[in-house]
């Protein structure tokens, strides 16, 4: 088989993808013309036609209003699914969403995305975790009340907290949220955080998101790459970076080249592993990623083969989970080397 061929039929973990940007563009479009839900276009070459994160977040924003049922939900979470294991084989996946933000409760929001999922995992063997996310629009206080509901709810398909969105100023700013890592911390919560990824943000945002807020994983990082000694810690402690090509294309204008940061990232020695991050909005998927981002960045089957199984080292999983899924992905990257 050729290389993009091998690297899409790769078993394959995936750590940063936002549940409500899996869905289907024609499922957007049908629920929001359903529910009466003003999108910024229903063309989706214009609805998906931004090229920052300002504009892109005013699109995620608007198609977060469609999610107003648990129904919606549980036919989300399946579909998108079904789509990954056909598009890349997809195995297991992490999920953050922003539970906090819908007209249904917490609650409701949870045992939705559950149903849906675990059904997918019936039907196609696709595990999942939930990694409800800080919004960092809103204020540090709301931060510490959602790592509380966690708490409180305290179900097993909950893996972690993260966080995302910008705050109103258009930062990252990691530090204003150190109060609610805290508290998650104290309750053993794995943490991550999306940090180091838009113009103007810096390497120091990966130094605090480790030091100050304890994060097992980075989301993104690119910009890590801004200054050696964060680099040489980060290889010294192999700290996961979730790190999705793709995204960068459009909010960054960073091409599929030798010198995309991520490629520097790779070449570096940092611990890289891909993912969509919003598939659906940014025009992915999970096997492009891999097939169609990696060549053009430079790297060959070894180096694919490798960065999937650094997703599965990277996963929030219990330890005999995660052995079941190493061997799964041993055994079928075996039989792609053989073929």
């Amino acid at each position: 088989m050729d290389l993009p061929d091998y690297l899409r039929r790769l078993p394959k973990v995936e750590l940063h993808c936002h549940f409500v940007a899996t869905i289907r563009p024609a499922t957007l479009i049908e629920l929001a013309r359903e529910k009466e839900v003003p999108l910024p276009s229903y063309d989706p070459e214009v609805l998906f036609g931004y090229d920052n994160i300002v504009d892109f977040l005013v699109a995620f924003e608007a198609a977060n209003h469609v999610f107003t049922d648990k129904g919606v939900f549980e036919r989300v979470a399946y579909e998108s699914v079904e789509d990954a294991v056909a598009a890349g084989n997809l195995r297991y996946r992490e999920y953050f969403v922003n539970a906090d933000l819908f007209p249904i409760p917490y609650t409701e929001v949870l045992d939705a995305m559950v149903a849906g999922l675990a059904a997918a995992e019936r039907d196609f063997g696709v595990g999942f975790g939930i990694i409800p996310a800080v919004a960092r629009h809103r204020p540090p206080e709301d931060a510490v009340a959602l790592v509380r509901t966690v708490l409180d709810d305290g179900r097993p398909e909950v893996v972690g907290i993260g966080q995302d969105y910008l705050t109103p100023e258009n930062t990252e700013s990691p530090e204003l949220w150190t109060e609610a890592y805290a508290l998650a911390s104290r309750h053993g919560l794995n943490r991550t955080a999306h940090v180091a990824e838009i113009p103007g943000s810096t390497a120091e945002a990966v130094t605090i998101a480790i030091e100050q807020l304890g994060c097992a994983r980075i989301d993104h990082g690119y910009h890590v790459m801004d200054d050696p000694a964060v680099v040489e810690v980060a290889r010294e402690l192999q700290i996961p970076f979730t790190c999705t090509p793709y995204s960068t294309q459009v909010l960054s204008g960073w091409e599929m080249t030798p010198e995309h940061p991520v490629a520097r990232m790779i070449r570096a020695g940092l611990n890289v592993t891909l993912s969509t991050d919003d598939p659906t909005f940014f025009r992915t998927d999970i096997g492009r990623e891999y097939a169609e981002a990696l060549p053009a960045m430079g790297f060959g089957a070894e180096d694919g083969a490798r960065i999937a199984l650094a997703g599965v080292e990277a996963a929030w999983l219990p330890p005999d989970r995660k052995d079941r899924l190493r061997a799964e992905f041993a055994a079928q990257i075996a039989s792609l080397d053989e073929a």
